[in-house]
């Protein structure tokens, strides 16, 4: 009798593992993959967040850079891996954007449980300090008549949509030229090799400031409070596709543990509602703008459903 309760304790081990591994997260780092180089403004978001929530999960979090394919190889990196809290994404909406764009399917939002939305920004149509333009109606006139490549810091992007609606919007002849990320697409506008582009604020804020590239318009529907001076694409008459401005924020792989998930909610949450932590996003013009799980996961439908309905009205596609 005795050997019988002992093997049927025994074989109630394995089962009992799993919540006991649940209750103890997490017991090592936890990596967060950033489908971008590092530099760019996904990556110095993802950095602002993960520090407090490293403090208060008591381990540390890495940031795993991994560009490439309009951030689909990072993004896909995460959709495989194993749903156990120990693998994370933080990205922007070009996760999501580029498969729509490049015809592939990947993976589909269903594959990830979100975490949280950190907020939202708005992108800054930029020429590099070199040409000529000093607004956006300058800006048209000089292109018109010319072919005139503009950059994107990747295929499929929001900046890659909207440089091309600009262009079909107005009959000019512009071509994209495609980044691993804002980080080398900057270089090359700076440098001069580039003579236009959409930029973050995040990322390229500083520049603009310095009056080393020159900030012509802005996506969304309010003007950028550090560039009061420069008006919206809606304001000058555009259409309403303009206001769009996209999202960013933490994800897991799908089927993560409701424990699991649920401590890393809150630990966002937490981090989310840290004075410093907003104050430096609005330092960088970036709108702060935190939504929970299901919140984030009905927010990114929505914007999906316009962005595929924009790319199949544009017959918008891209290699890669």
């Amino acid at each position: 009798m005795l050997k019988r309760r002992q093997l049927a304790a025994l074989a109630a081990l394995p089962l009992a593992t799993p919540a006991f591994a649940q209750s103890q997260y997490p017991d090592r780092p936890i990596r967060v993959i950033v489908p971008f180089p590092a530099g760019g403004a996904t990556d110095i978001w993802a950095r602002l967040v993960t520090e407090p929530m490293a403090a208060d999960l008591g381990q540390p979090i890495v940031i795993d850079n991994r560009g490439g394919a309009g951030a689909m190889i990072g993004t896909e990196a995460v959709a495989r891996a194993a749903p156990d809290g120990y693998t994370l994404l933080f990205t922007i909406s070009s996760s999501f954007q580029s498969p729509v764009v490049l015809r592939r399917d990947p993976y589909r939002l269903s594959d990830f449980a979100p975490i949280g939305k950190m907020g939202t920004t708005s992108l800054v149509f930029c020429v590099g300090a070199n040409q000529p333009p000093r607004s956006m109606e300058e800006f048209i006139s000089f292109a018109r008549g010319k072919s005139l490549n503009y950059g994107t810091y990747s295929p499929g992007s929001t900046g890659h949509a909207m440089a091309q609606l600009l262009s079909d919007t107005h009959r000019l002849d512009m071509s994209p030229v495609h980044y691993r990320g804002e980080a080398p697409l900057l270089a090359d506008v700076l440098g001069g090799r580039i003579p236009c582009a959409f930029h973050s604020m995040t990322g390229a804020g500083e520049h603009i400031r310095a009056g080393r590239i020159r900030p012509l318009a802005v996506l969304g529907r309010d003007r950028i409070p550090s560039l009061p001076q420069i008006p919206t694409l809606i304001e000058l008459g555009m259409m309403e596709d303009f206001a769009q401005t996209g999202f960013l924020g933490m994800l897991g792989p799908a089927r993560l543990p409701q424990p699991i998930h649920a401590r890393l909610a809150e630990s966002y949450r937490k981090a989310m509602a840290r004075p410093e932590v907003v104050n430096r996003l609005r330092e960088m013009d970036t709108i702060p703008q935190w939504l929970g799980p299901e919140e984030f996961r009905a927010d990114m439908e929505q914007y999906l459903r316009w962005w595929t309905a924009l790319v199949d009205r544009m017959g918008l596609r891209a290699d890669g």
